[in-house]
């Protein structure tokens, strides 16, 4: 891992005659149908950490997600609510719930269309990075399903007692994902306007905007607009497939899920602490 981001692929010789490349895919709506967190709230309803008030409101957090009506302000109320939902769930059986479900629930809603890009990305040569504001215990083992290089996405903070606390250190979300993109370029030397980028939310067009090539994948209408306004392709995904089930020469062989780095959870996609921000922390420890 380095500095926080899962890395599936060897290390790259640091001496390449051409400036590196790479794609970065927002997760849920782009890669996947749904929201990769909410996905998984009738797991942690079964293994006893929410209760049923808390399944129906989720549920209903999924559908406004699904429906294109999740602005900043109810991503914000989305996000505070899931936190304290959380507090206190134990890391381990968390971890071992979202690894039990991970193939029933995330295989069958992965689209077509991505998982063929994501292969097309590899072959020119491309890392393929997923930028997420879910949490990086759900968001990793789903990158190392699909054969992602490398995952950046949210974290929350883990007490000693390997129970969550509920704190907010950082969300991966917005300006923050670009500002992401941009220390994950330079530490591994991509050249960002060869780069590819690929949303579907507004709330993404900053690390849209630190690309040379852009896409809006199913954008929500405010994308949709600045797509047009700025001559972005924009992409239709619509075919959720398992991966198993993709015609052979054009799949991406999925490589296993990681079990231990399985989970977070429905909270997890709200909270915490990104890769780069450890990575600061640590920096400024060393100078100290």
């Amino acid at each position: 891992m380095l500095g926080g981001v899962e890395n599936h692929s060897s290390p790259h010789s640091k001496a390449h005659s051409r400036p590196r490349t790479a794609a970065f895919f927002d997760l849920d709506k782009t890669v996947i149908a749904k929201s990769s967190t909410l996905t998984f709230s009738k797991s942690f309803y079964q293994g006893g950490l929410i209760n049923r008030r808390a399944v129906l409101r989720t549920a209903y957090a999924q559908f406004v997600f699904l429906a294109g009506g999740a602005d900043h302000d109810q991503m914000e109320r989305m996000r505070k609510y899931l936190s304290a939902l959380c507090r206190g769930w134990d890391v381990q059986l968390v971890k071992e719930l979202v690894a039990e479900t991970l193939h029933d629930l995330i295989d069958p809603i992965i689209y077509d269309e991505a998982a063929s890009l994501i292969e097309e990305h590899h072959t020119a040569g491309r890392d393929v990075v997923i930028v997420s504001t879910s949490g990086a215990e759900v968001v990793e083992p789903i990158g190392e399903l699909l054969g992602a290089d490398r995952v950046v996405a949210t974290r929350m903070v883990v007490g000693e007692d390997g129970r969550f606390t509920g704190e907010v250190e950082y969300y991966a979300y917005g300006p923050t994902k670009a500002e992401a993109v941009r220390e994950l370029a330079e530490s591994e030397g991509y050249d960002l306007s060869r780069c590819y980028a690929y949303s579907d939310s507004a709330t993404d067009l900053p690390m849209l905007e630190s690309v040379g090539h852009p896409h809006a994948v199913n954008p929500d209408r405010a994308l949709r607009r600045e797509a047009l306004a700025r001559e972005w392709p924009i992409l239709d995904f619509h075919r959720p497939v398992r991966l198993k089930q993709r015609i052979r020469g054009i799949s991406v062989p999925p490589r296993p899920a990681l079990v231990a780095a399985a989970a977070l959870g429905a909270a997890a996609a709200t909270a915490g602490l990104v890769w780069f921000a450890s990575r600061r922390r640590s920096s400024a420890t060393a100078a100290a």
